[in-house]
């Protein structure tokens, strides 16, 4: 069989505004999910996975959509890309799965998305190579809004298919789900090379795992919907901080008020790099991106903000919590002949809170998935 493999993501900058039809700036992690696939003529997916040695998944293809209930919750992800294969008219009469993680689970750098474009893209260029990437995305993504039930906007499956070495993705949620296909300006690849600045970027696996399936991550989506509809626009990319005092209630002003700040660091970060400033200098916009996702997003946790704030003493430049929030892992900027310094104060911070130590390691910028040599 042949391999593919799909990164897992760190977001710079850019969170929970996707669903927003916001800005989002993501880079693909050194780190991915590998499938390897072949087609077969038994009518079934035969699905295995290294991390779950012993444990063989076999569903008849026809019977997948009706199964969902009876399979084991990690393998409702890739068997929910054959199901949205079949479902938009791109027949799979059997295939067998292997897949296998190097993306820590639970850790907020989408190893969930990782592993629904690793199966994506090796059943697209086993049964449907005339998809393109956005089609790629948009079926990722719906295996893990339907058959794995998770309510995700589409940066993670993005990011795992459409971001390149050395630069991070600046991508823009309405332009690139246009229904006439990705406008022009939806994607821009932005120049994101640390090591020539003397960068590096440290993520802090706090080891408190979150899960989005839990409702709470749903539970702020709606309440973005809730904003728009009494603002009446379309999504909260299109409010201003000056519609914000119309919002009566304060919950609702609260997580408008951080799309519409985000989305704004966003493209400041954007300008900067663009404009080939010192990336130090969007430290202070990292940092601030996590105080609104604590304070006004109340997505934050203890251990995530003992993190940002352990790196923070230790001369981070900037810091701040990845992905859906609730746990996870925690993203600092810090100088590169310091990294190691910065990742020993961060596990000290934590032993002496009577936590066990994170997991501390730095990340490139990495290329999207691709077919294993």
């Amino acid at each position: 069989m042949d391999s593919w493999i799909a990164p897992g993501r760190v977001n710079i900058i850019g969170e929970h505004t996707d669903y927003n039809d916001g800005f989002v700036l993501p880079i693909a992690l050194p780190l991915g999910v590998v499938c390897a696939a072949g087609p077969t003529a038994d009518g079934r997916v035969r699905l295995t996975s290294a991390q779950r040695p012993g444990e063989v998944v076999v569903v008849a293809v026809r019977e997948l959509a009706a199964q969902r209930d009876r399979v084991p919750g990690w393998a409702r992800y890739p068997l929910g890309v054959v199901v949205e294969f079949t479902r938009r008219g791109h027949p799979i009469e059997g295939v067998r799965l292997e897949v296998d993680g190097a993306v820590p689970i639970g850790a907020g750098l989408s190893s969930s998305a990782a592993l629904c474009c690793a199966v994506t893209v090796a059943l697209r260029e086993l049964f449907a190579p005339e998809l393109t990437d956005r089609a790629v995305v948009e079926i990722a993504r719906a295996a893990e809004n339907g058959f794995a039930g998770v309510p995700t906007g589409l940066l993670d499956q993005s990011a795992s298919i459409l971001c390149t070495a050395g630069h991070a993705l600046f991508l823009d949620v309405r332009a690139f789900t246009a229904p006439d296909g990705p406008e022009p300006a939806a994607v821009e690849q932005i120049p994101f090379d640390l090591a020539a600045a003397g960068l590096a970027l440290i993520v802090a696996d706090t080891g408190h795992p979150h899960d989005l399936a839990d409702g709470a991550y749903a539970e702020r989506r709606a309440q973005c919907e809730a904003a728009a509809a009494v603002l009446g626009v379309r999504a909260l990319r299109d409010a201003t901080e000056a519609d914000l005092p119309r919002l009566a209630d304060p919950l609702l002003r609260r997580r408008a008020r951080h799309v519409v700040t985000e989305n704004a660091r966003v493209l400041a970060v954007v300008d900067r790099l663009r404009s080939g400033a010192d990336p130090r200098t969007i430290g202070g916009l990292l940092t601030a991106s996590h105080r609104s996702l604590r304070d006004d997003f109340e997505v934050s946790a203890p251990a995530l903000d003992l993190a940002v704030d352990a790196a923070l003493a230790a001369g981070a430049h900037g810091a701040r919590l990845v992905g859906g929030g609730f746990g996870g892992s925690v993203l600092a900027l810090v100088d590169r002949a310091d990294d190691d310094r910065v990742a020993a104060r961060i596990e000290q911070r934590f032993l002496t809170a009577g936590l066990s130590a994170p997991r501390v390691f730095t990340v490139e910028p990495a290329a999207g998935a691709h077919r294993v040599a």
